[in-house]
């Protein structure tokens, strides 16, 4: 009942954003909408998954393309710097960027990406990459600095490898969807079974 009351205000007023996440741990899907409502983003296209606690400082500067994921990693729109360099140097300085993310983009757990980057489209940043300047299409990029380290139809085709040699890859084939639920269980303990079949507890 409290998760449910919480959840109506903080979706009608924007309101509670802290406790709504704290209490009702939504999913990424859900925070997601949560986001385009009251996020205040530039431009925020279809099917964009935002996990609870990605840091976007600056929404007004951020545009997110179609097809993007953001997994708990931080967009940076200003240099915070510039309020100690301007109190020490008696200037009047600024220091903003936008940050332009294209369609079909990942960027990963901890990453963190500068002002004034474009990155993609067709790109993955891999996670705790910082991403100091523009991510060129069709691109994975890695480390701090973040570079490129493929393109992004060679780490499809790595990861289609990899799949196919999996024991569960037939579940993986026939499952609706990115989540199964129904066969999740089943996908779990196959893979507990691979992982750990030369262990034990």
């Amino acid at each position: 009942m409290l998760r449910k009351l919480i959840k109506t205000i903080a979706f009608k007023t924007g309101r509670l954003k802290s406790l709504y996440l704290k209490v009702c741990k939504p999913s990424a899907v859900e925070y997601s909408e949560y986001i385009r409502i009251w996020g205040n983003l530039y431009h925020m296209g279809k099917d964009v998954v935002l996990w609870p606690y990605t840091n976007i400082t600056d929404p007004e500067y951020t545009s997110i393309g179609d097809n993007v994921m953001l997994t708990n990693c931080t967009i940076l729109g200003h240099d915070g710097s510039i309020a100690v360099l301007n109190r020490a140097f008696n200037k009047k300085l600024d220091s903003v960027g936008k940050v332009d993310i294209k369609d079909n983009v990942f960027i990963g757990h901890g990453a963190i990406v500068l002002p004034g980057v474009t990155i993609g489209p067709n790109v993955v940043v891999g996670a705790g990459a910082v991403v100091t300047r523009d991510i060129e299409e069709d691109s994975v990029v890695v480390g701090v600095p973040a570079k490129k380290i493929s393109t992004l139809e060679q780490f499809v085709e790595k990861l289609e490898k990899q799949t196919d040699s999996y024991p569960w890859n037939d579940l993986i084939q026939m499952r609706d969807g990115d989540y199964d639920l129904s066969i999740e269980p089943k996908l779990k303990k196959m893979r507990q079974e691979f992982f750990f079949s030369s262990t034990t507890k």
